[in-house]
């Protein structure tokens, strides 16, 4: 009697999850968009980092109005010379300075392993999407039905804009 196997790429996981953040929702790599969050009284995103240089972790919080008001005018300004392709700011962000040791850009994101619990807002806001892998960038694309294939400068392009695009439909953010 021979045995037969199933492809364990066809069985799906589930739609939802147990919402990571205040600001996401229980679908996977998708944020609530600005209406919501300001109307829940959500102004502030926060998210875990550590020093390169001292090894301290601690939170790190973004003013929401002011930080995806820089994100959208650099699209804005940018979008037609982009090409589909992430400046190489995105690809190799510069990191805040450590508030213990005080050595500049040296404060990374830690991005969690379960990529169901990346904090993709706040890696937005910091415009830190650069530090994720290919790997995660492409389940980001998935979940939100985009192309995922190619170099990592065109899905991370792809990743900003629809999570700009989650944020404010009506915004410079379509391709």
């Amino acid at each position: 009697m021979a045995l037969t196997f199933r492809k364990l790429s066809n069985i799906s996981k589930n739609d939802t999850i147990p919402t990571p953040y205040p600001w996401a929702t229980n679908k996977r790599a998708i944020v609530h968009n600005l209406n919501v969050l300001y109307s829940n009284q959500i102004f502030t995103i926060k998210g875990d980092v550590q020093c390169k240089r001292c090894e301290r972790k601690y939170e790190l919080e973004f003013d929401l109005r002011d930080k995806f008001a820089q994100v959208g005018s650099f699209i804005a300004l940018n979008k037609a010379s982009m090409h589909d392709r992430a400046p190489d700011i995105w690809m190799n962000p510069i990191f805040p300075t450590c508030k213990y040791c005080e050595q500049e850009n040296s404060v990374k994101p830690i991005i969690a392993t379960k990529k169901k619990m990346i904090n993709w807002l706040f890696l937005l806001l910091g415009q830190f999407i650069g530090c994720c892998t290919l790997e995660q960038l492409k389940y980001f694309c998935k979940h939100n039905k985009n192309h995922r294939t190619g170099a990592k400068d065109r899905v991370l392009y792809l990743t900003y804009l629809t999570l700009c695009r989650q944020l404010d439909s009506s915004g410079p953010f379509d391709r």
